[in-house]
């Protein structure tokens, strides 16, 4: 409960200066080989009481499906927002991990009238925005926003594994491990590989494809 309260400093001032809906957003997948990038943004309650809750990456994969379902039946408001592998090729990722924040925040069913974000600022949303270093270990709308995300993203991901078996998608989630890297050697990228990204193009020229079956039919 301490923590909750430490994280809560933020948007307990923003309360005291009149602001009503407080929002944090964040979004994960921004460094992976491939699959989407994924942003969430929350609107809390004005006082929470989950405990536990901190940026994703402190959390264990368990206690972050709990606090998942938490943060979902207690929240005001919570959206996603996903931005698929061709879009990243195409706009590069720190533009694709806004838009998909931008997603997030235009799909929350309350309208926030101010957003709290981890050292980032949205220039197409037309709305009061703080941008805090470290945003996820100092806001709990930003932490529960990175959790919403992540877990989102990991079961989205999971998904992607059953359809392309050969990369290893359920253990590394795109992330650029030995496993999955080794896989790209063998097996060239697949439809959900981001083709603009170091090592993902390296692939492609030894295949000379663009993404094909992704190893399915290996």
């Amino acid at each position: 409960m301490a923590r909750v309260a430490e994280l809560s400093v933020c948007e307990r001032r923003l309360r005291d200066f009149g602001f009503r809906a407080v929002a944090g957003t964040d979004e994960v997948g921004r460094g992976c080989l491939a699959g989407p990038v994924v942003a969430a943004a929350v609107i809390l309650d004005c006082e929470p009481t989950m405990v536990g809750v901190n940026d994703s990456k402190l959390v264990d994969a368990d206690h972050r499906a709990a606090l998942c379902g938490q943060i979902l039946r207690c929240a005001r408001a919570v959206a996603i927002g996903i931005v698929e592998p061709g879009t990243i090729d195409a706009i590069n990722i720190l533009r694709a991990s806004k838009l998909a924040m931008v997603h997030a925040v235009e799909d929350l069913a309350v309208r926030p009238d101010v957003l709290l974000l981890d050292a980032v600022t949205l220039e197409s949303l037309e709305m009061p925005q703080i941008p805090l270093i470290g945003g996820d270990r100092r806001s709990i709308s930003i932490a529960a926003a990175s959790i919403v995300a992540k877990v989102y993203r990991d079961l989205l991901m999971e998904s992607y594994d059953d359809r392309y078996p050969v990369y290893g998608f359920r253990h590394h989630r795109g992330y650029a491990t030995e496993e999955h890297q080794a896989a790209l050697k063998l097996h060239g990228p697949s439809p959900i590989h981001r083709k603009s990204f170091e090592g993902v193009d390296e692939a492609m020229l030894l295949f000379g494809r663009d993404g094909d079956d992704g190893g399915t039919a290996r």
